[in-house]
């Protein structure tokens, strides 16, 4: 069954999409919890970290981090890449993304 996020990516919600290309598609989290929050997401559909294959559309997510940070103004200053695995992880989507967060000091530890 698609995800909320295989529905985005696919254009059948819209979402405020920052960054896309071949791998990933990132966009703006409805409840941003920082000036940035984008969450990046790899186009083919893995459930998150426990699944993860070798090798796939998620190896880019790190070079889409760095991209977007540096187009939000934040890659100076500093950010955060967050991947929640799991309900007690604090994964509500079942689909591997990373929240970019940043545009303000964070603190530790978070949770």
């Amino acid at each position: 069954m698609p995800t909320l996020f295989s529905k985005i990516i696919a254009g059948e919600i819209p979402a405020d999409v920052v960054y896309q290309d071949e791998h990933v598609v990132a966009f703006r989290d409805i409840v941003p919890v920082a000036p940035v929050h984008v969450l990046i997401v790899p186009r083919s559909e893995i459930g998150g970290l426990a699944s993860l294959p070798e090798s796939g559309d998620h190896t880019h997510i790190l070079n889409a981090a760095k991209k977007i940070a540096e187009t939000e103004g934040i890659a100076e200053t500093g950010y955060r890449l967050v991947f929640n695995e799991g309900v007690d992880g604090g994964q509500t989507v079942p689909h591997l993304h990373a929240h970019l967060l940043g545009g303000r000091k964070m603190s530790w530890p978070p949770g």
